[in-house]
């Protein structure tokens, strides 16, 4: 019969066995680490324009590809009335036009997140005119504005004037990204690739102050310190752009009306090539003082409080003449690498998207399906002879105060790509009016969000932790097994 030494014995060697059995089979099962899906982060930005502001809301997922976010937009929201620098004389009200749609982008950002979300506001060539004319003005509505932004639940950083370039900049960041030129979702991957033989687009946007041109240059006689570089998506790029303040539709519009009165020998009705036949518009010349684009002085208008009335010709040759003399394309001499008022501009290369202001005013003279440029000279040619009486009938439900102005402004949009920009009969075709791709918005802002994902560090993906497989970990329980027995059996042999 067993004595007690001997059964404790025996039930220390079971009990070895079985545990070092046990320690041997976890060590050979594979259990994977298991990775829980990436959070959902969300931005917003203000693109507080000259003429409007508008406020887009941004999400990508936390798991950034190659160091950017891949950024899809949630929410865009019209702020009511005119754009911020309208509030030069009540600051208080540019804040408080913005709450309505802070608001509404508060109802897509779930509660949770919204303390960390980043949210900004960027101000554009409007800003930037107001500045040159009123740095305080400008700088109480940035105050204000940022009163208002940071009275909600968000990561508010910063309200600032962007450069033209930066604006230029983000633009063609925004296009190339919508048209899938920087990366692109793989199905059978299940990634995100960069296309093999990627298409990079140029930029066109026309503000109401301003107008840019951003492009990828080509050649070896490129002046590479009037470009930028760019990383986005693991990727370097020099790009070109120029922005021209005061070439904005909106200022052209004054500049013209400035140009014709001053030519008309301070008459009190001035004829308007633009404008259609049987249109009259009265305005105070006092209005020229209220834009640094027009306020400068001229020897032939002295500016008063008198008023003057535009009377339109509709004649669309006249039209396209009078603006052509709001460029200073002498300035370029003979020099080829010229734009015009002196500016550097490299040749032009591939294809272009040309949206904002460029588009609204070809899509409503149905010229955004690619049409050859006789095409599109015949029919604004045509628009511009059409009588106010015709115009007013055909387009009811056009605003009263946009419609007699687009003669001036398709012959501007001629002028400025054709003979500014240089493009011609053959690479007219290379430019794709859009305003959207998809649910996004062509514009600044999205290039903005993209280019700031590029400083938020790549959040690490949660893990539920696993065993590792591995030898040494089967090594291990082999070892201890093997000391254990020898043990137990050494006990055995000076006990029994």
């Amino acid at each position: 019969m067993l004595s007690k030494k001997q059964h404790l014995v025996y039930a220390i060697v079971g009990a070895l066995v079985v545990l070092s059995t046990i320690a041997l089979v976890l060590s050979l099962v594979q259990i994977e680490d298991v990775t829980l899906p990436p959070t959902v982060k969300y931005g917003m930005v203000f693109d507080a324009g000259s003429s409007h502001t508008s406020l887009f809301v941004y999400e990508w997922d936390s798991d950034k590809e190659n160091d950017t976010g891949v950024v899809s937009q949630t929410l865009s929201c019209d702020v009511q009335g005119h754009g911020i620098s309208s509030y030069a004389n009540d600051p208080l009200k540019a804040g408080d036009s913005l709450r309505e749609c802070l608001d509404k982008a508060l109802k897509v950002v779930p509660a949770a997140k919204q303390r960390d979300v980043p949210a900004y506001l960027g101000a554009t060539a409007g800003m930037r005119l107001l500045r040159e004319q009123n740095g305080s003005a400008a700088d109480q509505i940035l105050t204000e504005v940022a009163k208002t932004m940071q009275e909600y639940p968000v990561a508010f950083k910063g309200a600032r004037i962007l450069t033209g370039e930066e604006e230029g900049a983000y633009g063609w960041i925004t296009i190339n990204y919508l048209l899938e030129s920087f990366t692109k979702y793989s199905p059978k991957a299940h990634t995100w690739l960069r296309p093999e033989a990627a298409n990079i687009f140029g930029a066109l946007d026309l503000g109401g102050a301003s107008t840019q041109i951003s492009f990828m240059p080509e050649g070896s006689e490129i002046n590479w310190n009037e470009t930028s570089k760019l990383t986005l998506y693991g990727y370097n790029y020099s790009i070109y752009t120029q922005s021209y303040l005061c070439y904005g539709q909106n200022e052209m519009l004054k500049r013209l009306a400035k140009e014709l009165i001053a030519e008309s020998s301070s008459s009190m009705r001035v004829a308007h090539p633009c404008y259609p036949k049987g249109y009259n518009e009265t305005i105070s010349l006092s209005s020229f003082c209220t834009s640094p684009c027009t306020n400068r002085s001229d020897p032939r208008l002295t500016l008063s409080d008198r008023n003057v009335t535009l009377e339109g010709r509709g004649n669309a040759s006249q039209c396209l003449a009078a603006v052509k003399k709001l460029f200073n394309f002498s300035a370029c001499g003979q020099r080829q690498d010229c734009s015009f008022d002196g500016f550097y501009q490299p040749p032009l290369r591939g294809q272009f998207t040309a949206f904002s202001a460029f588009y609204y005013n070809f899509n409503f003279l149905n010229l955004t399906e690619g049409q050859s440029l006789a095409t599109v000279r015949e029919t604004i040619e045509h628009f511009c002879t059409r009588s106010w009486e015709d115009l007013s009938s055909s387009y009811p439900e056009e605003n009263p105060e946009r419609l007699p102005k687009y003669c001036a402004n398709a012959n501007y949009i001629l002028t400025l790509l054709l003979d500014a920009y240089k493009f011609n009969e053959t690479s007219w075709n290379n430019i794709y009016f859009q305003m959207k791709t998809g649910s996004a918005d062509a514009g600044w802002t999205l290039g903005y969000m993209l280019n700031l994902t590029n400083m938020i560090p790549a959040e690490a993906p949660a893990h539920f932790k696993g065993h590792v497989p591995s030898l040494w970990v089967a090594a291990i329980a082999f070892i201890i097994l093997t000391f254990a027995l020898g043990f137990v059996a050494l006990l055995l042999l000076l006990w029994m």
